[in-house]
């Protein structure tokens, strides 16, 4: 359905403010999601002229249309979670855990090892946060280790990754935003923009930090790793039910390694096969390995192959004859119910983005904010990099960020600073992801949640400090670049002074974090 959307001013903020503010005071997130929804629903139909009752077919219809728009998606979590069930059926994580252990010495292993899958899983977030803390989970619960800081390291190696991998649904997305008459094809913006996309390396080189470094931790982040430590998982307290169905579904008698490595494996596979499908690489003349990538639905292609990987995990346990007939269909109802508050959650997210970009144009409000600012042009890109984040951050998608920022920075530079094109379009890409990575109503950290089995406002309060330490950097960083940009130094240069300037920052930073917000300071001694 298409929505005409209506302008409201400062209104058009309300939504994703209500939704903030409610899941922060009450950590109850379906219902302020919920109550967000509705303040952006009962805005659009007054002004709209469509009275009370348009409030609540707006608000339906709304939800029915996000919900039919990504029905791939909830297949392919219900597809996933089906397969963690079998696989836990079968022993596979059991087997798993029990070898990894015995390689794996030490909690610090454990998190390196995290985050290292993480950043090889660069296809897609949604699949990298699911398959990381399915084949994590058991290796770090072993080791002590909060689910708060599994579900960071989760997290923080899932867009930060996608978002400076040529090949992923990221990319593709930036590139299809980026118009063919701005000098340079979408690809070879791409490109350049890496070295500049300060918060995704940043990210990156902090989650290899605190994993290796010992006593890194600060915040609320050790608060929850001490207690860890004592036997007391806190970010486990609202999903012990969840774990004590699934050990019931473990038998471990007969499971080995290949029972979790071989069905994970297959399942990348098979995803990696079907977005080159969908994207027509094999039905369309001419077309290349990257143009399928570029025009695939990631939705569509993870559903696709996540059912592929239950047919071959069907035959496979069968073979194996570690599961019988009747067991392997045991796990269909324990599996889609595992997923089943990552589905409302995020409908409810995708809803209220709607409520956002469709029915009060929040992100055309911010941008003309942006537009009209009157700032020295030199601080571009840290005015961009900073309306990035929190227009990603209030609505909870960096996609829909990069859509409605691109555009207007590429008008922006193509006439005041056509030098601080690429270093802009990094600041956007990398505020919309800082915004993604913390926004509570963010899809991918939900789903970072979903695959730590995390209590998602604990997750969310934990990373949040970690996050914007790095942003902080960021932002500096980008000051810099500005400046070094506006006096027409060379890009290379530029970026080269740039990201070593804002990783001894971020040095600087960790090495006074942990003393300053340390055990003293929570009593945790």
């Amino acid at each position: 359905m298409e929505w005409e959307a209506v302008s409201v001013g400062i209104l058009s903020i309300l939504p994703p403010i209500v939704a903030i503010v409610l899941a922060l005071i009450t950590k109850e997130v379906v219902f302020s999601l919920v109550l967000g929804i509705l303040s952006g629903t009962v805005i659009y139909s007054f002004a709209h002229g469509d009275g009370v009752v348009g409030i609540f077919d707006t608000t339906s219809t709304l939800m029915a249309d996000k919900l039919a728009g990504n029905t791939s998606m909830i297949l392919f979590l219900c597809f996933l979670g089906i397969l963690v069930a079998l696989v836990n059926k079968a022993g596979g994580s059991k087997a798993y855990g029990e070898w990894a252990v015995k390689r794996l010495k030490s909690k610090r292993s454990a998190s390196v090892a995290t985050a290292g899958l993480g950043i090889l899983i660069f296809i897609d977030d949604y699949f990298n946060c699911l398959t990381v803390g399915t084949v994590m989970r058991p290796v770090t619960d072993r080791f002590n280790m909060s689910r708060e800081k599994l579900a960071y390291l989760i997290d923080a190696t899932a867009a930060p990754i996608c978002i400076i991998a040529p090949i992923s649904s990221w990319a593709a997305s930036v590139m299809s935003y980026y118009p063919e008459s701005a000098g340079m094809n979408g690809m070879t913006a791409f490109l350049k923009s890496i070295p500049m996309n300060l918060y995704a390396i940043l990210t990156i080189v902090m989650v290899f930090f605190i994993a290796i470094k010992k006593n890194a931790d600060f915040g609320p982040m050790l608060k929850a790793e001490t207690l860890a430590e004592r036997g007391i998982n806190e970010g486990r307290e609202e999903i012990e039910n969840m774990e004590e169905e699934f050990v019931r579904q473990t038998t471990g008698s007969k499971g080995k390694i290949c029972d979790l490595v071989i069905p994970i494996c297959v399942l990348i596979l098979l995803c990696i096969l079907a977005m080159i499908y969908v994207g027509g690489y094999w039905s369309e003349e001419g077309s290349t390995l990257f143009d399928a990538f570029g025009n695939t639905d990631a939705g569509a292609a993870l559903a696709l192959g996540a059912f592929g990987a239950l047919l071959f995990s069907f035959i496979y346990f069968m073979c194996r004859k570690v599961l019988s007939f009747k067991e392997f269909f045991e796990c269909v109802g324990p599996g889609v119910k595992s997923m089943v508050p990552a589905c409302i959650i995020l409908t409810l997210a995708w809803t209220i983005s709607g409520v956002c970009r469709d029915l009060l144009g929040t992100g055309p409000y911010v941008a003309r904010l942006v537009e009209t600012s009157g700032f020295p042009i030199m601080v571009l890109p840290a005015l961009i990099f900073v309306i990035a984040c929190l227009l990603s951050f209030s609505t909870g998608t960096a996609w829909g960020t990069f859509g409605i920022l691109i555009p207007i920075i590429i008008s922006i530079c193509s006439e005041a600073a056509p030098e601080l094109l690429i270093t802009t379009l990094s600041a956007t890409l990398a505020g919309s992801v800082f915004g993604d990575h913390t926004s509570p109503i963010s899809d991918t950290t939900i789903l970072a949640s979903t695959g730590a089995q995390c209590n998602h406002l604990k997750h969310v309060g934990t990373q949040v400090p970690y996050a914007v330490a790095v942003a902080f950097c960021c932002l500096l960083g980008y000051v810099v670049a500005g400046i070094l940009g506006w006096n027409h130094m060379s890009f290379g240069l530029t970026t080269g002074i740039t990201l070593a300037f804002s990783l001894v920052m971020l040095f600087v930073l960790l090495s006074f974090l942990p003393k300053i917000f340390g055990k003293k300071r929570y009593k945790l001694d």
